[in-house]
C-alpha cells in the first residue's frame, strides 16, 4: 500500500504551496504527473488558475495511465489467479507480466 499512499500524501502535501502560488512550475508538473493530478489539477481550478491545454493534458496522462494500469493488473490477475496460496515477490511479479 505503500506505493499508492506515497504520491497521494505528497499532493497533499505539495498543496499547500500550490494554494499560495497555483501558477508556478511545481503546480504545473504536479497536476500533470498522473499520480498526483487527481489532487492537484481540481485544486488549480477552483482557484483558478490554468490553462485549458493543460486540464486537457492532465486529463488525457490520467486517461492513458489508468488504461495501462488495467492492462498491467489484468496480465498479472491472469497469471495469478493460478498462483492459489503461493506468497508473491516483485521478480515473480516481473515473470508474470513476461508471459504471453
Amino acid at each position: 500500500m505503500l506505493p499508492v499512499t506515497i504520491p497521494l500524501i505528497l499532493a497533499i502535501v505539495a498543496a499547500q504551496g500550490i494554494i499560495k502560488n497555483p501558477d508556478g512550475a511545481l503546480a504545473f508538473w504536479f497536476s500533470i504527473i498522473p499520480f498526483t493530478s487527481p489532487i492537484i489539477m481540481p485544486l488549480r481550478v477552483a482557484v483558478g488558475q490554468y490553462e485549458i491545454w493543460e486540464l486537457a493534458l492532465s486529463v488525457g496522462r490520467l486517461i492513458v495511465t489508468f488504461l495501462a494500469t488495467v492492462w498491467l493488473a489484468a496480465k498479472m490477475y491472469k497469471v495469478g489467479i493460478l498462483m492459489y496460496g503461493k506468497k508473491i515477490s516483485y521478480k515473480e511479479l516481473w515473470k508474470w507480466l513476461r508471459y504471453k
